[in-house]
């Protein structure tokens, strides 16, 4: 794993799947250590064990669902969080033991369902010992290779008017360090300095206007 920022580490990215890259984070938080999405590589499992552990794990969305949820689990009698609508997806992997409908705060930082990549995605905005603000965005808006923002729409797949919503929401947030599941950048780890949050959203509401609409 790879040190970030004083307390959030980045788990080496792996690629479940032919064309798409992922990561995984980990948060030392003042109430515990939590996993962000999710990772398959037991090496990064061993060195999460070095950093203390896993007391929480939350998923963005039913794509990071899979086998090592259980690894995970069993291995530091952690707790599995996913919104109600991706849980059931959820439950015939691992059980699951926390679920959210709604935007709320839990364990020290927000929880904020953003629908539209799938039917029950969620953001995560997470407050740093330092000042500045997380923003976990799973695959809702994610960072390009050449430095422009998209949306997490697949066509087929997505729901375009939901995930239009949901970023207009977003929009409306003040994050200082945006922390993608997928990584199209090299990264998924993005400080926002020479733009705002909101231009970037805008960006991608662009970009996602123009494509096709749900078939």
């Amino acid at each position: 794993m790879r040190k970030i920022r004083h307390d959030l580490w980045a788990t080496e990215i792996e690629h479940p799947i032919p064309g798409l890259s992922t990561r995984a984070y980990l948060w030392a938080g003042p109430r515990g250590n939590v996993l962000f999405y999710n990772t398959s590589q037991q090496s990064e499992i061993d060195e999460l064990a070095e950093l203390g552990g896993v007391d929480r794990q939350y998923l963005s969305h039913r794509d990071e669902i899979g086998p090592s949820l259980r690894t995970i689990k069993q291995r530091f009698g952690s707790t599995l969080h996913i919104t109600a609508a991706e849980a059931p997806v959820a439950e015939e992997i691992c059980a699951v033991d926390g679920t959210f409908d709604r935007r709320q705060a839990e364990y020290g930082f927000e929880v904020i369902p953003t629908p539209g990549h799938t039917p029950g995605s969620a953001c995560f905005l997470v407050p740093s010992s330092d000042g500045k603000k997380y923003l976990f965005t799973g695959d809702t808006i994610v960072r390009a290779a050449e430095g422009n923002w998209f949306a997490g729409y697949i066509p087929g797949h997505s729901d375009k008017d939901a995930l239009t919503d949901t970023l207009e929401v977003l929009a409306e947030l003040d994050p200082d360090v945006i922390v993608s599941s997928a990584v199209a950048d090299g990264s998924g780890f993005t400080e926002l300095e020479d733009r705002t949050w909101s231009e970037c959203v805008r960006e991608a509401l662009t970009e996602l206007a123009g494509s096709p609409s749900n078939t």
